[in-house]
């Protein structure tokens, strides 16, 4: 799997549902494209300021990654249903990267599905 490129191939942009990140440059399917990143958090600890906090990543049922942090680029990526991104998770080094599941064009919205646990927690089901 290529790693991830040291010249940022996206930017944060408006999207039709606030900001998001587009490519900048071709990326290749394979690619890793940013890394989810932030504080963990113990999930087994009640978190009272966690509740409202839309950028939790849940890595296992023991860690949890803040993702509210400003330098985490990749809380920006929107949900989609036909996505041209996924999620690859390495709970047992407590990483998360976003990598291409399809060649993705400069300009084009970088999205995943964020799957249908997050959407029962924070917003209303959606039909995918």
């Amino acid at each position: 799997m290529p790693a991830i490129s040291k010249h940022k191939p996206y930017r944060v942009g408006r999207s039709r549902t606030g900001l998001g990140l587009f490519a900048t440059k071709p990326i290749k399917k394979g690619t890793k494209i940013v890394r989810y990143f932030g504080p963990l958090l113990d999930s087994r600890k009640k978190k009272d300021d966690a509740i409202e906090n839309k950028y939790l990543f849940e890595l296992n049922g023991r860690w949890t990654i803040d993702g509210s942090v400003r330098e985490n680029i990749a809380r920006y990526i929107n949900h989609a249903c036909k996505p041209n991104a996924e999620s690859d998770v390495k709970p047992r080094k407590r990483k998360v990267f976003i990598r291409a599941i399809k060649n993705i064009e400069p300009g084009e919205e970088i999205s995943y599905d964020y799957g249908t646990d997050y959407f029962k927690a924070y917003l209303k089901p959606i039909g995918c």
